[in-house]
């Protein structure tokens, strides 16, 4: 069965790679969007030099992150959750459930395709790009780099624990688009993608970098700028571990209650 949902993330590698011409448009857009940002947090970090703990060259680095992982981790959309919420608001989940495969396993595996491509895709040409333009604080560390990837496909799994959730909505609410919205501007704001969660003050910042959210850029930013290291970085991967299996979780257990309602409908 491993080798089922392997050819399936294959499978969803394979359907983003086809839009050539949306992916280069979108490596352009990540990439003049960076440039943007960076001159942004540049005259920022002139008036605060450290702000956050970041020095200038961590800050520049953080934003290359953020294009990177943009698209990698779904933070504007553009996942799964859209055809399936569509799957289920036109009744089509119904043959989905009769498949021999698991509804929860079978869609997250699609998604780590999609995500690897977009890592690759979108994420290394625009990181590549920061670096030439700008002194950057890249680890020279292959350890570093290794937990970084490692605390990238954690995040990765937290994003589609989240979109899963909010997908299975429309089975209660019809049409999730209203729930998704709501989640992915708190997804722009909580993830770090707006402004480091560093940078945010006392009490807000603790609840912000413990929400899931933070898995998904600040907690991976962090780890390739050194900032987690040693224990501290094994705290962190283990804090997006904890989010991803929790979540995981409760989106199986939300699979389970929607699979009796359909049963349920359908008689």
């Amino acid at each position: 069965m491993g080798g089922f949902y392997g050819a399936v993330v294959v499978r969803g590698f394979r359907r983003y790679a086809t839009y050539r011409t949306a992916t280069a448009a979108g490596v352009f857009t990540n990439t003049v969007f960076g440039l943007i940002v960076s001159y942004s947090y540049i005259a920022l970090w002139d008036q605060r030099p450290h702000l956050g703990g970041y020095s200038e060259a961590q800050a520049l680095t953080y934003v290359w992150v953020g294009q990177a992982l943009l698209t990698t981790m779904a933070l504007m959309g553009g996942g799964f959750e859209e055809e399936l919420i569509e799957r289920i608001r036109s009744g089509d989940i119904a043959v989905d459930l009769y498949r021999p495969a698991d509804l929860q396993t079978w869609w997250l595996s699609a998604d780590l395709g999609r995500a690897a491509f977009q890592l690759l895709g979108r994420g290394v040409v625009p990181m590549t790009a920061g670096a030439l333009l700008f002194d950057l604080a890249l680890p020279a560390d292959p350890l570093t780099w290794l937990l970084f990837l490692v605390s990238i496909a954690l995040g990765a799994l937290v994003s589609f624990a989240v979109r899963f959730a909010v997908a299975l909505s429309a089975f209660w609410l019809l049409d999730g688009t209203g729930v998704s919205q709501v989640v992915w501007l708190a997804g722009l704001f909580f993830s770090g993608m707006l402004l480091p969660l560093n940078v945010f003050p006392g009490t807000l910042g603790e609840v912000a970098r413990a929400l899931p959210w933070a898995a998904m850029l600040q907690t991976p930013a962090d780890v390739l700028l050194g900032r987690d290291t040693g224990g501290g970085a094994l705290l962190a991967l283990t804090l997006q571990a904890g989010w991803a299996v929790a979540l995981l979780a409760g989106g199986r257990a939300l699979q389970s209650v929607a699979t009796r309602r359909v049963v349920v409908q359908g008689g």
